[in-house]
């Protein structure tokens, strides 16, 4: 092996650790952390694998981006609007004004999630996130109920646009400026799976959409259908609504603890059991709340295993977890492995075992 020494007494383990032998555990049993610890190197990243300072950077950098790109583009839209009378930049200037508010609501709860837990809240305070996402939903879907109503009066009594060029700049604009912040954004929640994050990307995604229809109903009003201004009002409000509706899912799957994905839970069992001397593994849980990963196991050992020994083999497979999920809180349960066709467990586990 790579500069790896084993005696009798004592041995290095890949030139970090320096490990004795109890007296009655045989030298390859002994010597097993060592083989587990080179074959199960780091792979892929997920957003669980990184550092929770540096999350919690990223995070704050993207709300102060997010908040900043809003009030712009309302500055810039309203100008457009006073001077167009357009319903359809009207809607896109509501849109934004929601956007700077939800993305100051996103502000306020990241900074709220990312504080550490304290007596009160053991288990941190990410699910301020959640709140956030359906805080968001809710001023989404206000916007867009207005946004029907106000084109519905529209449709019967149109009203042709003016500043066409002006309309058509702005919204060019908008999009350039929502595109850089969409870059950022997906960067953002690539490295550090924020829900909060995520359903602020979800509607400024929507704008890119929003802002390429209003520059369509200008030009159809410039060419002398001012009744589209209105009809494509209609349809921004209609998708506004359905943007809410994700946002709604995604913090409802936050809030009543949906596991991680299934590929994630593979790679989890995959570590478990990797471990020479584990024989199985169970009722697996896990979930995130806000930056934190929660996992919680239940490890199969040999029977025969003193408690010392089954100590450091689940030792050994939460230090190799947390490589993988560093910050992560890891519970394991150790069963020997005669009892475990005696272990109640909830319909849903059944079948899971490893």
């Amino acid at each position: 092996g790579r500069d790896r020494k084993l005696m009798v007494g004592v041995g290095v383990c890949s030139d970090k650790a320096i490990l004795r032998r109890p007296t009655d555990t045989p030298l390859l049993e002994w010597a097993a952390p060592c083989r587990y610890a080179e074959t199960m190197k780091p792979s892929h990243r997920s957003p669980s694998s990184l550092d929770p300072a540096r999350s919690a950077r990223l995070m704050r950098r993207a709300t102060y981006a997010s908040t900043s790109v809003a009030v712009l583009l309302i500055v810039a839209k309203a100008l457009a609007w006073n001077r167009s009378d357009s319903v359809s930049m009207l809607a896109t200037l509501i849109d934004s004004s929601l956007d700077a508010l939800a993305s100051l609501v996103n502000l306020l709860a990241v900074r709220h999630a990312l504080t550490p837990a304290d007596r009160e809240h053991r288990f941190g305070h990410g699910k301020a996130e959640a709140l956030a996402g359906l805080a968001q939903a809710a001023f989404i879907t206000g916007s867009a109920l207005f946004l029907l109503v106000e084109s519905a009066r529209r449709v019967i009594e149109p009203v042709a646009p003016q500043a066409h060029g002006l309309g058509i700049g702005v919204m060019l604009f908008s999009i350039a400026a929502t595109l850089l912040l969409l870059a950022y954004q997906r960067h953002v929640v690539r490295q550090t799976g924020s829900t909060a994050i995520s359903a602020d990307a979800l509607h400024y995604r929507t704008d890119l959409l929003v802002n390429a229809s209003v520059i369509l109903a200008l030009w159809l009003s410039l060419r002398g259908w001012p009744g589209f201004d209105a009809l494509f009002a209609i349809g921004i409000a209609l998708y506004i609504l359905y943007s809410a509706w994700e946002i709604v899912k995604q913090a409802f799957d936050h809030l009543m603890d949906r596991e991680l994905p299934d590929d994630e839970r593979d790679r989890i069992r995959q570590i478990a059991v990797a471990h020479p001397q584990v024989r199985g593994m169970h009722d697996l849980r896990s979930r995130r709340s806000g930056t934190a990963t929660f996992i919680q196991l239940h490890l199969e050992l040999d029977d025969e295993l003193s408690l010392l020994q089954a100590h450091r083999i689940s030792d050994e497979v939460e230090e190799r977890l947390g490589e993988v999920y560093p910050g992560a809180e890891i519970i394991i349960h150790i069963d020997p492995k005669s009892v475990v066709p005696e272990e109640s467990m909830p319909e849903f586990l059944r079948g899971e075992r490893d």
